[in-house]
């Protein structure tokens, strides 16, 4: 495929690291929000994607996601993503066999799907539980010495409530959502009493699964962190619904998953705290698309007023 001059600086970029890409297996994927993606064949057949960050900010979450890399490599049943380049530039890695569970369709706004989504199948339900149980029961002394972050359940709580102020002060919130999200911090039969390593951001265009619909990778670890590992149950709910969330965890469990008596309800009211992630996306980015998206879910117009039900 013919190049631009942009797109020829990076692939001589990764020619200076030792990488030699054929044009003609070129695909470019601008859809992604902190990377521009090159998807390629290698001179000697090997399939590659090389990453550009968008943003400084993002420069800094790389380094981030390199630990977190070195440290779950070889610890758990699916494969991950192996830099054999990571400058400030660009990040390159072999890329993982198989395919996204689901693309993101930006013209249609929706997710082009290579699994069921009304019903997927048990192999993947089973294979996702076995990998999230492993990740979940790694040390968290080994993720300390890794530099990965680290939070206590009450950390994690607290941390949650006070980005919920925050958002509060600077977007607004209904006063339904807003009072819901108050009685789920102060009931404490929903939280955990234990933490976990966790992905962080676990849509499916972060699964990678083979022609049988079995999970064989993990993508973007940019957000993984020892927190609440409800977290990695959340997008599977808000996708699947609440019998798929049931099979999940009857599956995770059965993988040796560390569950508790609420776990599932405490997704659901997890899920429904998502906003604060979209607002918190939206100040850090300064999207107008965002911040229109997190007032939205917010339930208030751009002066802080509640939207009429």
């Amino acid at each position: 495929m013919a190049v631009n001059t942009h797109i020829e600086r990076i692939l001589d970029l990764a020619r200076q690291n030792g990488l030699i890409i054929e044009t003609a297996s070129l695909e470019i994927n601008e859809s992604g929000l902190d990377f521009l993606a090159l998807f390629g064949q290698a001179d000697d057949g090997e399939a590659w994607v090389i990453r550009e960050p968008r943003r400084s900010d993002v420069v800094v979450s790389a380094a981030y996601e390199r630990n977190v890399l070195k440290l779950i490599k070889g610890n758990l049943p699916v494969a991950v993503p192996d830099w054999k380049i990571c400058t400030p530039e660009l990040i390159a890695y072999p890329l993982l066999p198989g395919s996204p569970a689901a693309t993101l369709n930006p013209e249609a706004r929706n997710y082009d799907w290579v699994i069921d989504p009304q019903s997927p199948n048990a192999l993947f339900v089973d294979s996702l539980a076995q990998a999230l149980a492993a990740l979940h029961g790694i040390d968290h002394e080994a993720a300390t010495e890794a530099g990965i972050r680290v939070k206590n359940p009450r950390e994690v709580r607290r941390t949650l409530s006070n980005k919920m102020d925050e958002i509060h002060r600077i977007f607004g919130v209904s006063e339904t959502l807003w009072q819901r999200w108050q009685a789920w911090l102060a009931e404490d039969s929903y939280w955990p009493t234990h933490s976990s390593l966790v992905h962080g951001d676990l849509h499916p265009g972060h699964i990678v699964v083979d022609s049988d619909g079995q999970v064989t990778g993990l993508l973007d670890w940019t957000e993984a962190e020892v927190a609440d590992p409800a977290t990695d149950f959340t997008i599977y709910y808000a996708t699947f619904g609440e019998s798929g969330l049931t099979v999940l965890l009857e599956s995770y469990e059965q993988a040796g998953g560390k569950v508790w008596t609420r776990m599932k309800d405490h997704i659901i009211e997890l899920m429904a705290a998502y906003p604060v992630l979209i607002a918190s996306f939206a100040m850090k980015s300064g999207l107008e698309e965002y911040l229109v998206m997190a007032r939205h879910a917010l339930g208030v117009n751009e002066f802080g007023e509640e939207l009429p039900s």
